[in-house]
């Protein structure tokens, strides 16, 4: 299982960045994929998550309205479309497997993650 987590860069307030993680070593098709994001010394916090099933989101508040997630099972890619960047936005951004039934926000329903990929808002 490998997800690898991409897209992430130098941005000023306001501006956007897309966020892809692409999915080997499983079928992304059955799985509701997550972005976590931690900023230094916080802890990670869920961002938003895509079902497998019927394509329903979850975005947390701070997110909601700025940030959009998507999935392309064909490319077993999951997209995450950050708008409206802000300061507090800074962070590295992670994708993760879901893989037990804790909340969708939670770390401990994710078994699998990514690497990591920085985003950095600043002017």
């Amino acid at each position: 299982v490998q997800l690898q987590a991409s897209g992430g860069g130098l941005v000023q307030p306001g501006g956007s960045l897309r966020l892809s993680c692409a999915a080997s070593g499983f079928t992304l098709d059955y799985y509701n994929i997550g972005w976590f994001r931690q900023a230094p010394e916080k802890e990670r916090e869920g961002v938003s998550c895509i079902s497998d099933s019927d394509g329903s989101t979850y975005y947390a508040d701070s997110v909601k309205g700025r940030f959009t997630i998507s999935r392309d099972n064909s490319k077993a890619t999951v997209y995450l479309q950050l708008n409206s960047l802000k300061i507090e936005d800074t962070a590295v951004y992670y994708c993760a497997r879901r893989t037990i039934q804790y909340e969708v926000d939670s770390v401990k329903s994710y078994r699998d993650w990514g690497q990591g990929t920085q985003v950095t808002v600043s002017s």
